[in-house]
Formats: C-alpha cells, structure tokens, sequence
C-alpha cells in the first residue's frame, strides 16, 4: 500500500511503520529544528529526543484529533514538550555534580543558569493563559517539583482542589496552545 497525504494518519494508528517514515520524511525537519531550538545547549541531546518524539508519535498517534489540531502542529507540540523535558532532565543531571568534576562546576553552574532561564521563559509562555492561582500551583508543582502534599499544606488547599485546579489548567494550556500553535510554529521554525 502507498503512503501518502490522504493515509499517512490512518496508517500511524494501524502501527504501520512506513507511515513513520512518511512522518520523518515529511516532518522531520520541522520536528528537529523544534528540538534544536530548545536544546541548543546541549546539542549531543538532539538525536536522542528526536528519536523519543518519533517514538511519543507512534505510541501515542491514537491521542490526535484531527478536529483539534492539524497534525503537523500536534507533533510539533510533542516535539516541543520532549525537548523541554530533555532540558529538565539534563538540569537534574547537572546538579548532581560529584566531587571529581568539581573543578568544572563554575561551567556546567552558568549552563544550568541558560537552562534555567529556558526552562521559566517556556514554563511562562505555557502559563499566561491561566489565572495568578493557578499559576502559582503549576510552578509549585512542575517547576519547584514540590508535591501535592507540600502544595496542599502550604496553601491551605485540599489535594483534591489541586488536583481539579491543575486538571482544568491542563485543558486550558492544551486549548490556548492548539489554537496558538499554527503561528507560532511557522514563524519559531528555521529551515
């Protein structure tokens, strides 16, 4: 069977792998300038998260909505939001710095700050669209890790009210960036 514009999605969700490889020869240098744009700082990284996107498609192509979102924008989304977790996860990596490497810590300490700020500028970006409360809870919960516990003993809030609070933030952001995508994709991506 051919794979082409009118199948490619249909074939995705039949797990059809060379569906995969329409996707990569059609999107794949969208998805890795997306992923370069925010792992600039570490560019090893690059290949790496390119191949966990693919790989977040093929397992999670049953999530897209066409009626949602165009295709080409929901990877572009997934692809956004793995390179981000990269840099989150290289931040852990870079804190936990042992005593041999220590010499090198004044470098990987200013990296981390480029990090840092990536990560707030993104994390803020995401969060516009919500109020100052809920604001507050997300960069409780995702930026300074604390727990619902924590979240729930510090603001006086029941867990179960975090929980509803963050839930609808959820669909907001998704919301707010389904329909922001299409220009901000076009316009962030260099070719």
């Amino acid at each position: 069977m051919k794979i082409g514009e009118h199948n490619y999605i249909q074939q995705l969700q039949l797990q059809n792998e060379d569906a995969l490889r329409y996707v990569i020869e059609l999107y794949g240098g969208l998805l890795r300038s997306i992923i370069r744009k925010h792992l600039y700082q570490i560019p090893g990284r690059v290949d790496e998260c390119f191949n966990d996107v693919l790989l977040s498609i093929w397992q999670h192509i049953a999530s897209f909505d066409a009626s949602r979102s165009t295709f080409k924008n929901w990877a572009a989304a997934v692809a956004r939001y793995r390179a981000v977790d990269y840099l989150r996860e290289y931040q852990k990596e870079l804190r936990q710095v042992s005593l041999e490497e220590a010499a090198f810590a004044e470098e990987d300490a200013a990296l981390e700050q480029l990090i840092d700020r990536e990560i707030s500028s993104e994390m803020e970006r995401m969060l516009t669209c919500l109020d100052e409360k809920d604001r507050g809870l997300f960069w409780k919960l995702y930026v300074e890790e604390m727990s619902v516990e924590e979240v729930s003993m510090e603001t006086g809030m029941k867990k179960s009210a975090i929980y509803n609070h963050v839930s609808r933030g959820r669909r907001r952001i998704r919301k707010h960036f389904i329909q922001e995508e299409p220009a901000q994709t076009v316009q962030n991506i260099r070719f």
